[in-house]
């Protein structure tokens, strides 16, 4: 059993629970952060002592924080070759744009478009600073096109784990109010991904409750 320590409505909670789905293992999830509380307390730092979400443990085993980590974890653990190659160059070659999406397309995403829209009323919004966000997403995006006019997913024919760290972000990227370039790719992979059980149940998940009003 898998234990889980995060709210559904977080992103790399999502990442999680997508990556568990997919390799059907046997788990709990527990709502802690945002309006449920529950990540400060003594015993949870204990967990992360940087008091964020996700924490997982499985079974008796330690307690993992960071979700890329952990879904890399997973895969290591009950992938098989497709969801996570043994080849190290393999796996390398998808690896690359998991980081990437966390360190490039991510922050660029979070930060500058769906903070700026979702967290800050209209009112109140930098809207010099969310064009400015607009036109440097475009490039970042056209990047993950071309990369996904190779094939159906990162790792071939089928969902691999790097896949589950760059597609998390999709469903928050298609269905916010802004400019996005025309990327006939990513749209069609975000498309087979949003036909995918385990996607649809744990990465589309409504962000409503986190809108400023």
């Amino acid at each position: 059993m898998i234990t889980v320590w995060g709210r559904a409505t977080s992103g790399n909670v999502q990442m999680v629970m997508w990556a568990i789905a997919e390799l059907g293992l046997d788990h709990k999830r527990l709502d802690v952060g945002g309006k449920f509380g529950g990540n400060d307390t003594p015993e949870y730092r204990a967990m992360n002592p940087n008091g964020l979400v996700p924490v997982i443990q499985d079974g008796d085993g330690p307690f993992l924080w960071e979700s890329a980590a952990i879904v890399r974890y997973l895969g290591a653990t009950y992938g098989d070759e497709q969801f996570w190659p043994s080849s190290p160059a393999t796996r390398a070659t998808v690896d690359k744009w998991a980081e990437w999406i966390k360190t490039t397309f991510g922050p660029a995403l979070l930060a500058g478009l769906f903070w700026p829209l979702i967290g800050v009323p209209p009112a109140q919004r930098d809207t010099a600073a969310i064009a400015a966000a607009t036109q440097k997403m475009k490039p970042l995006a056209s990047m993950l096109d071309a990369r996904l006019a190779e094939g159906d997913y990162l790792g071939g024919n089928d969902i691999c784990f790097a896949d589950i760290i760059v597609g998390t972000l999709l469903y928050r990227y298609f269905t916010l109010d802004f400019d996005r370039a025309e990327t006939p790719h990513l749209r069609a992979y975000y498309d087979r991904l949003s036909e995918r059980p385990a996607y649809a149940r744990h990465a589309m998940v409504s962000y409503e409750s986190l809108r400023a009003k």
